[in-house]
C-alpha cells in the first residue's frame, strides 16, 4: 500500500492535512523529475537542479512529518512553503515544459504548505 493511500485510510488527518501530504508527495516527485531532466538541458541549469534537489527532500520529509502528527510539522511547513516559492520562481525562469510543469506543482504545495504553517 502506497504512503498517499495509507494516508486516505488515516481518519485522525484532517482535509487540509491530506492536501497538503498529497501535494507534498507530488511536489517530491516532480522535483526529481525536473531536476533529471535539468540535466541533459546543459549549463545555465545548476540552481535550478540545485533547488529541486532540496525541495524533494524537504517535501518528502514534510509528508512524512504529517502522517506521523510531529510536533515539528508547522516549523518545516514554513521552511517547505519558502523553498517550494524559491524553485518555483527558479522554474519559471526556464522555457522547458519540465521547468513549467514544476513551477505549478510547486506553486501548489507552498499553499498548502503556508495553511499548514498558519494551523
Amino acid at each position: 500500500m502506497s504512503l498517499t493511500e495509507t494516508i486516505s485510510r488515516n481518519d485522525r488527518l484532517s482535509d487540509e492535512q491530506r492536501d497538503c501530504i498529497d501535494n507534498c508527495l507530488s511536489a517530491a516527485e516532480t522535483c526529481e523529475w525536473c531536476a533529471d531532466a535539468c540535466i541533459d538541458e546543459g549549463e545555465g541549469m545548476e540552481e535550478c537542479i540545485r533547488l529541486c534537489r532540496d525541495v524533494a527532500d524537504l517535501t518528502a520529509l514534510h509528508a512524512r512529518f504529517m502522517a506521523r502528527d510531529s510536533d515539528y510539522s508547522a516549523d518545516l511547513a514554513a521552511t517547505c512553503a519558502d523553498a517550494c516559492e524559491a524553485c518555483a520562481d527558479e522554474c519559471e525562469q526556464h522555457d522547458h515544459d519540465h521547468c513549467q510543469v514544476c513551477a505549478d506543482v510547486l506553486r501548489d504545495c507552498a499553499e498548502t504548505c503556508r495553511e499548514m504553517a498558519s494551523a
